[in-house]
């Protein structure tokens, strides 16, 4: 017994520092407020449309040593959001769609990145995570890409700028009015510049 209970002290000697060491390695990175948007197109009696909506909070988390251990949430102001078609942003924020009013936010958590062929975010990789949409709850994967600032050098990771871009089922959310209208499906389209925090 006291063999193991030792044994079990020493483990978690080891990991201790480990541990330590996975969470600096995280470094965080603020959105710019100028650099970043979040897009979504929808088809409307046949038509596209396209809208924005801001984002309200983030916390992003990079491993600039292993970017598949980076994490991020992003919180979306449901309420502001905006269509380039003006008579579809009430329906669109209405109780049979997005239900602003009781549910004013959109959450996303990342749960896991895969990096692309080359062990890089830059080529094809993707990023899975939770997406709550009207108190739903529901994974999705989206396609990423992270850059440098043009013109910096290799170890330079103060300005990143990130490409996401997917689609959902707005039905398995709930958010199904107008289905005569609207089609099922909605693409995002997300551009965000990453400064990091000092």
């Amino acid at each position: 017994m006291r063999l193991l209970t030792r044994r079990f002290l020493i483990g978690g000697l080891v990991a201790m520092p480990l541990a330590r060491a996975t969470q600096a390695a995280l470094v965080q990175y603020a959105l710019s407020p100028t650099g970043t948007s979040v897009g979504f197109s929808f088809i409307l009696s046949g038509v596209a449309q396209s809208g924005t909506m801001p984002i309200q909070s983030a916390d992003i988390r990079i491993d600039t040593d292993r970017l598949q251990d980076s994490r991020v949430t992003v919180v979306l102001n449901v309420a502001a959001a905006r269509t380039r078609l003006p008579f579809a942003r009430g329906p669109m924020l209405s109780e049979s769609v997005l239900n602003a009013q009781d549910f004013p936010t959109i959450t996303f958590t990342s749960t896991r990145i895969q990096l692309g062929p080359t062990g890089r975010i830059s080529e094809g990789a993707t990023i899975t995570g939770d997406l709550t949409v009207r108190g739903v709850t529901r994974p999705v994967t989206l396609q990423a890409n992270l850059f440098r600032k043009p013109g910096t050098k290799a170890d330079d990771l103060n300005v990143l700028s990130i490409r996401l871009s997917g689609a959902l089922n707005r039905h398995e959310f709930g958010a199904s009015g107008y289905p005569e209208l609207v089609a099922n499906m909605v693409s995002l389209n997300i551009r965000a510049e990453l400064i990091r925090r000092t």
